[in-house]
């Protein structure tokens, strides 16, 4: 199979075969493969059909469908997939598709998982479980004169404000975080589609959120930035 190093050229080509797979997981984001592409040296593969491989944090490489497998012919992404450890992501609805087939089996690894919220609970944090979380908010209302307005473009300067500032207390060097494809998601915001919000304290830039829409029902927090002195 011919191969690339994936970057910004396969931009039109990801994007829309993989916006048909209709998953909650971040990995079949294109800006999610593009900030993160060195740290998983992610590759376009060109074959009988179009994947994606990359490096997992403990060095297995792996291949990705780039549309649902309900569109993949399935002996050819098995055939590709043999150069390679496994096939992942794998949305749980997928599964049943690979049932039966000989030598295929699956495993499941919590911490391989994108965390799932509700908008409701995010808004509101009900419950007692949350009665923290409510009482922080509520702190932070009452202590500072705070602002929250859509992160555009007149505003990025402050949301890379407060992720030099988030980066200088983390104890952390830089690329030891996600700082590098947080800061590369600022300078590509619009090439990248993204969209956020960004919040102000005092007057002063106290932290940022930067995502996309994925569905009308789904949207994928990239990034989450905040300064702990508020």
């Amino acid at each position: 199979m011919k191969r690339e190093p994936l970057g910004l050229k396969h931009r039109d080509l990801l994007t829309p075969r993989l916006s048909d797979i209709k998953s909650h997981i971040s990995e079949y984001c294109f800006p999610n493969l593009y900030l993160y592409r060195k740290v998983h040296e992610y590759e376009v593969l060109f074959g009988d059909d179009i994947y994606v491989a990359g490096l997992s944090y403990d060095g297995k490489r792996y291949i990705m469908p780039t549309a649902g497998l309900e569109n993949v012919d399935m002996e050819k992404l098995l055939e590709a997939a043999r150069e390679f450890d496994y096939i992942y992501p794998v949305p749980e609805e997928w599964l049943a598709l690979f049932e039966g087939i000989k030598g295929v089996s699956w495993t499941f690894n919590e911490g391989d998982s994108d965390y799932l919220y509700l908008s409701k609970k995010m808004g509101a944090y009900p419950g007692r479980w949350l009665h923290k979380k409510r009482n922080l908010r509520k702190q932070f209302q009452n202590t500072y004169d705070h602002l929250a307005v859509p992160l555009t473009a007149d505003r990025l300067d402050d949301a890379k404000q407060v992720l030099e500032k988030w980066s200088q207390v983390s104890n952390q060097e830089k690329d030891e975080t996600d700082y590098y494809p947080c800061l590369e998601s600022l300078e590509l915001y619009d090439d990248l589609a993204l969209c956020g919000g960004i919040y102000y304290a005092d007057g002063e830039p106290a932290g940022f959120v930067l995502g996309e829409e994925v569905s009308p029902e789904t949207f994928v927090l990239h990034f989450s930035k905040g300064l702990i002195k508020f």
